[in-house]
């Protein structure tokens, strides 16, 4: 009888950690093939309607393809081809990196703070990115190039970036009430200054600042994304190789620096990783906020807390919500573009309040 007792236990116990674990080897392919549906679908919709196989058999052709299958054809109208190269491929494919940085980027904010609370529209990394790439704009700085609003975003993200880890950090954990305040002040030092800004810029600039307020994906072009991809690449591939920490991360500090993790430096790498993320997605979009804060959350639940598969799925899903919010955003009104940045505020605001409630009735309180 104890004998029978104890394999019912053992049933129950472990039926989970076998639904999550099929649930983990199926998402990834899952979400890989929706996005690419997604992105097919995305550069064929517009002012100019093309087809998936004419979208396929552009880029066919555009690698050198000379006879393209039955199923594959170029479009019939010529202005159709320019228009997938010149407009909506850059686009699509911004959206894509966009949405994997802010995704990347959320996932590995919420393990370093320990909190599911954190991510970088949230608390103001997002907005301080967005400063120091005004800065650049407003004064006419252009030291390097194509990567000097890149780089001052970057430089405005790394120190919001520390400055919220610093102050959230209470007896060795990151507390909910002081993350969120924390994030309000940041937001309102930053709207701040980016009031300020808007006083003393020109029409040019103005422009450019309404741009980065509302969030856009209308100034992608190939000259941008050879910007966004090495940020991305180098951010995806140093988060990859921290899963396993950030695993140990979340048993606790103690529980991790007895297995051999270096909390502190982990962290601050991980700041920094965070900081080039945010830098690289805000410099050319925008403030595009929830996106890194409800994907990851949800991949969470699907598939469990492991970071091998959370970090990647969390880019791959951000990726796709990302490129059909742009694709809502620029249909759904016509002949007119629905800022992104609005939309995905519209649907991550009140997942927010919803995991803010959660987050207190489980702790019974605020402290």
């Amino acid at each position: 009888m104890a004998t029978t007792v104890s394999s019912s236990q053992t049933a129950v116990t472990t039926a989970p950690a076998t639904v999550r674990r099929m649930r983990a080897s199926v998402l990834l392919p899952i979400l890989t093939i929706a996005l690419i549906v997604a992105c097919l679908f995305a550069a064929g919709i517009g002012q100019v309607p093309t087809s998936p196989g004419e979208v396929i058999g552009s880029i066919l052709w555009q690698l050198g393809f000379d006879r393209l299958p039955t199923a594959f054809s170029l479009p019939a109208d010529p202005q159709g081809y320019y228009t997938l190269w010149s407009v909506r491929f850059p686009r699509v494919l911004m959206a894509v990196l966009v949405g994997m940085a802010l995704g990347c980027a959320g996932a590995l904010m919420q393990g370093v703070f320990g909190n599911p609370l954190a991510e970088p529209g949230v608390i103001g990394v997002s907005s301080g990115a967005a400063v120091g790439a005004f800065t650049v704009i407003v004064f006419g700085i252009s030291t390097l190039g194509n990567w000097t609003i890149a780089a001052a975003a970057f430089v405005g993200g790394l120190v919001t970036t520390l400055f919220v880890y610093a102050l959230s950090r209470s007896r060795g954990r990151s507390e909910v009430v002081t993350l969120i305040l924390t994030g309000i002040a940041v937001n309102a030092l930053t709207g701040a200054v980016i009031g300020f800004f808007t006083f003393i810029s020109d029409d040019s600039a103005l422009r450019d600042i309404a741009f980065w307020n509302l969030g856009s994906l209308s100034g992608s072009s190939w000259a941008t994304i050879w910007v966004v991809l090495p940020c991305l690449l180098v951010g995806l591939a140093v988060a990859m190789g921290s899963a396993g920490k950030l695993d140990l991360l979340a048993l606790g500090e103690t529980p991790a620096r007895h297995l051999g993790v270096d909390v502190e430096r982990l962290r601050i790498k991980l700041i920094v990783v965070v900081a080039l993320l945010v830098a690289s997605g805000v410099a050319f979009t925008g403030v595009i906020a929830f996106v890194g804060l409800v994907v990851p959350h949800l991949i969470r639940m699907i598939a469990g807390p492991g970071h091998r598969l959370l970090v990647p799925a969390s880019a791959i899903g951000s990726a796709l919500v990302l490129v059909l919010a742009d694709l809502i955003a620029r249909t759904i009104v016509p002949s007119q573009e629905l800022p992104l940045g609005v939309l995905t505020a519209l649907v991550g605001g009140p997942f927010f309040f919803y995991l803010l409630l959660r987050t207190r009735s489980r702790a019974g309180g605020w402290g």
